[in-house]
């Protein structure tokens, strides 16, 4: 456990001014500087956006990008009053979620993997596009191809991680198609909880009521699904392990 499963240059450290037209966070540096970050999390945030809190930005040297800081992590209190830090970067936890594939981490739930294929088109007319193409190894027992969509988790009540954080119509059909495909490819949904203090995962019924009930729905159809722990650092994200569902 705690295995280091990426490591980065260093972020940058500051505190939180506000976030505002979704996408955007004004944040001062701890030189004093006021800088604006892009913040790939377009969702309410449930419990993370707290004026002052304590937030880590990367920085790109990319001539193409309009803004070179993005917002990657938050700091808030635990439910024992600790220091928390949450990873925020949507689009990092594709990359996440891979890593451990490729360190064969879910090889117990899922068994041996011979190929990776990312952002593959599926479901009605191939209009949607799944995280995760899986294919066994001939030495796997079930030979069924993995279809992996992969969510990331920071909403969290006491110990137990939510998700979604607000209605979500995409997540919704997400888990109708993941049902379709049923029985005779693998489903499987990742919850990427980035954040140390979950022990559970439950769907987020206050939130979107209807994807509590199609997530039922796609259990009982057969879909597995794997919540995906992990704790954030200033250069690094470890493994935290594989949550029960509550």
């Amino acid at each position: 456990m705690n295995d280091r499963i990426i490591e980065f240059d260093p972020l940058i450290e500051g505190v939180l001014i506000k976030r505002y037209k979704r996408f955007l966070a004004d944040i001062k540096l701890e030189t004093g500087e006021l800088v604006t970050a892009h913040c790939a999390n377009t969702g309410p945030m449930k419990g993370l956006l707290i004026d002052g809190a304590k937030v880590r930005i990367s920085v790109s040297h990319s001539p193409k990008r309009k803004l070179p800081f993005t917002w990657e992590q938050v700091c808030v209190l635990g439910s024992n009053n600790e220091e928390v830090w949450v990873g925020i970067n949507t689009l990092f936890a594709n990359k996440l979620i891979k890593r451990v594939i490729e360190k064969n981490l879910l090889n117990e739930i899922i068994g041996e993997i011979d190929t990776i294929k990312s952002e593959v088109p599926y479901g009605k007319d191939k209009k949607s596009r799944i995280d995760f193409l899986l294919t066994p190894k001939s030495s796997n027992p079930d030979n069924r191809n993995i279809y992996i969509e992969v969510k990331n988790t920071t909403w969290i009540k006491e110990n137990v991680a939510l998700f979604p954080d607000t209605v979500t119509k995409r997540g919704q059909k997400h888990l109708v198609e993941l049902k379709e495909l049923i029985p005779e490819n693998k489903s499987v949904l990742v919850l990427c909880i980035t954040r140390k203090d979950a022990i559970f995962f439950a769907p987020g019924d206050e939130a979107d009521p209807l994807y509590g009930n199609l997530f039922r729905e796609s259990l009982s159809a057969g879909m597995i699904p794997i919540p995906c722990s992990f704790e954030f650092h200033k250069d690094h994200v470890t493994w935290n392990g594989i949550k029960a569902l509550k």
